[in-house]
């Protein structure tokens, strides 16, 4: 089963992502925060990551660039998941190595479609 992890500093947001990708046939679960996250992220390896971008002290991207620098998370696939619809954060969110982007709020439709692609459904 596909182990997924939620970084989001808003707790209903993430629990309700939760809640989508259990409902999708997922194991997932959460982290409340960068810090939760990379403490998590330092003892676990999930099978995908879905990372908001804007969050207080460590935004998504130093996350994310952490992620693809090390090398038991480098190939993990990380999905982008934020309300902010510049074009310019979602160049930056591809360019720095994200799997996909998802604007908030997500449908189930509009995951589902980019979890198929990246094959993880």
């Amino acid at each position: 089963m596909v182990k997924a992890l939620v970084l989001d500093d808003n707790r209903l947001t993430a629990d309700s992502m939760v809640r989508v990708l259990i409902a999708l046939g997922i194991q997932a679960y959460a982290a409340y925060g960068p810090g939760p996250g990379m403490s998590i992220l330092n003892k676990e390896t999930p099978d995908m990551i879905i990372l908001d971008i804007n969050m207080p002290g460590v935004s998504g991207f130093e996350i994310l660039s952490y992620i693809k620098r090390e090398p038991h998370l480098a190939n993990i696939p990380v999905f982008i998941c934020t309300s902010d619809d510049q074009p310019q954060t979602r160049q930056q969110a591809m360019k720095n190595g994200a799997r996909d982007f998802l604007l908030k709020p997500v449908t189930v439709d509009a995951l589902e479609m980019v979890l198929k692609e990246a094959k993880l459904l």
